[in-house]
């Protein structure tokens, strides 16, 4: 088993809790949600927590499986996050519960959750099984998580070519920063996380998507804006900008169709059981 490593760095500001609900949302993390609550079983009547809710995609998407009957509720350390997670949510039935919160030490009682999800963030978390460790305290004994993680960066082609042209035309931490969502782990390294959590019958599957945007400049556009390296990218010069764009478009030349861009995507998808 390789050495997980915890990633950290993507905490946006306001305008970019903005522009992650306006530009992300839509063209990656929808979709994703809807796979996550078909995965999770989600049923009427479940109480379901979102960890690391972002923008609250996965507890909008699920509010309706659990009908009047049942309860949801997001949390995330990042109030700006919460803030536009609330705004788009007003109209959610039934409403939403929002809490800023760590998912290493979970503002909750024991057992108070049928259903724990979490897409796309353990990969964030300083200490992955600690945050495992406390969605299990949170669930029922027969409750479940449902969890999603992004397979390593070679998966994602064209995350590779933005990380690689964003290292070269803005410097290492941009990089850093647009890698980090994909990290090393393959799935044992995730299972062995999950167990050593105090979960049994972890079930690991591979879920292949895709991303789609208008052009390559569009992409890199809306991907800067949604991230910590949006004023980065934005400070560039235009021929800085220029050059960019054009190193990217080089790398992207094969997933370019009549509609813009599009390239696949590859996710582990997660559940498992408490441990008896």
């Amino acid at each position: 088993m390789s050495n997980p490593t915890p990633q950290t760095g993507w905490q946006v500001e306001q305008n970019a809790s903005e522009a992650y609900e306006r530009y992300l949302v839509p063209s990656i993390f929808a979709s994703w949600a809807d796979r996550l609550v078909e995965t999770g079983g989600v049923t009427e009547g479940d109480r379901v927590l979102d960890v690391a809710c972002g923008t609250g995609i996965v507890a909008r998407r699920v509010s309706s499986s659990v009908g009047d009957s049942g309860s949801v509720a997001g949390l995330d350390v990042n109030e700006r996050m919460l803030a536009v997670a609330n705004e788009t949510a007003a109209d959610s039935q039934p409403s939403i519960e929002w809490q800023a919160g760590d998912a290493t030490d979970l503002p909750f009682p024991d057992e108070r959750f049928d259903v724990v999800c979490c897409q796309q963030a353990l990969q964030f978390f300083d200490d992955p099984v600690v945050a495992l460790e406390e969605m299990r305290r949170v669930l029922t004994s027969d409750g479940r998580p449902a969890l999603s993680v992004w397979r390593p960066l070679e998966y994602q082609p064209a995350y590779v070519a933005l990380a690689d042209a964003v290292e070269r035309h803005v410097g290492a931490e941009a990089g850093t920063v647009m890698r980090s969502p994909f990290p090393t782990w393959d799935g044992e390294d995730l299972r062995s996380l999950v167990l050593e959590a105090g979960f049994d019958d972890v079930s690991i599957t591979i879920e292949i998507g895709s991303v789609r945007y208008p052009s390559v400049a569009e992409f890199l556009r809306r991907e800067a804006a949604s991230s910590p390296v949006a004023d980065s990218v934005a400070a560039l010069e235009p021929a800085v900008r220029n050059e960019l764009i054009q190193a990217l478009e080089g790398a992207l030349d094969t997933y370019r169709d009549d509609d813009g861009m599009v390239a696949p995507m590859e996710s582990y998808v997660v559940t498992a059981e408490e441990a008896t």
